[in-house]
């Protein structure tokens, strides 16, 4: 499903909902928690975004998402950036 799409169906349930500028191939749905409803990306496909578009390292990625697009309070209807359990590299190889 293409970002229009998505983007369609994000205003039809809410259109205050917001979306994160430049991370479009990174919205893999929406959550809700009580009585608001918000974008949810996949924070490994931001990431990814941020070494291939911008030529960041790994390093650079993860100090820039986490300070200026995770940190970036926009009221309520602030993106969630979700990590999948499988993202997860743990000390003991769970």
């Amino acid at each position: 499903m293409d970002f229009k799409t998505k983007a369609a169906i994000l205003a039809e349930i809410d259109p205050q909902i917001l979306t994160a500028d430049g991370f479009e191939e990174a919205l893999v749905g929406y959550a809700t928690q009580f009585n608001k409803t918000v974008a949810v990306y996949d924070r490994e496909k931001c990431l990814a975004i941020l070494r291939t578009r911008d030529g960041m390292d790994e390093e650079e990625a993860e100090e820039f998402f986490s300070f200026n697009v995770e940190g970036a309070f926009m009221g309520e209807r602030t993106p969630a950036f979700l990590t999948f359990f499988d993202n997860l590299e743990t000390s003991d190889g769970r």
